[in-house]
């Protein structure tokens, strides 16, 4: 039974992802991969391999000095052992299909710190990519946004010396001060709640307007 919802609650942040990637992923890549970005053109393609692999963010990067590469973003909540041979099998997929210098990253959501292999060194070969720790970067980077979708990180966030109930409170209000419509603010609300799970805050700290 634990097994089966823990596989239910990975579903629901991976909905949750799915739902708001493309308002995330422009703050992903300012303010946490720290790119500079003239445009960012979306593969909607999926990769054809076998069968079809469909990650979970794709663009295709053009910096302002007019170079271009594959940005590639798997969003991770626990820590899956062969990350690393997933991650090389899309590269190879994508540097084939493209040409273009490729860019992997690993944002990790999950509780605690990660633990999984971004280096493979076998038989004469190498392979890296990078996992980026959502939990190191500070809340009020995405509390100050303007953008729900955004502003919901913050949750995974570090909140630093501030109170996780108070931190909860101010996300929520700054939800509120975003003036979407009702049906919109009770699903970001509704996704807070699911992704506050992930820092345990679920339990007697959450305010219970969550």
């Amino acid at each position: 039974m634990e097994k089966r919802n823990t596989k239910q609650e990975g579903n629901l942040y991976d909905k949750i992802v799915k739902e708001n990637i493309e308002s995330i992923i422009p703050a992903l890549m300012n303010s946490v991969l720290g790119f500079k970005v003239a445009k960012a053109e979306i593969i909607r393609e999926k990769l054809q391999q076998t069968k079809e692999k469909e990650a979970d963010a794709l663009r295709v990067v053009t910096d302002p000095n007019g170079q271009r590469f594959i940005l590639h973003l798997e969003f991770q909540v626990d820590n899956y052992l062969k990350m690393a041979y997933r991650m090389a099998d899309y590269w190879i997929l994508l540097k084939s299909k493209y040409q273009l210098p490729v860019r992997q990253f690993v944002i990790f959501i999950g509780s605690g710190e990660p633990t999984m292999k971004t280096v493979l060194a076998d038989d004469g070969n190498y392979f890296q990519f990078s996992i980026i720790n959502i939990t190191q970067f500070d809340y009020l980077r995405f509390l100050n946004s303007n953008n729900p979708e955004e502003i919901i990180l913050a949750v995974l966030s570090d909140f630093g010396q501030e109170k996780p109930e108070n931190a909860l409170n101010q996300i929520i209000q700054k939800l509120a001060e975003t003036k979407t419509d009702q049906t919109s603010f009770q699903k970001y609300l509704r996704q807070l709640r699911v992704l506050s799970k992930l820092r345990k805050l679920d339990g007697s700290g959450q305010p219970s307007k969550i």
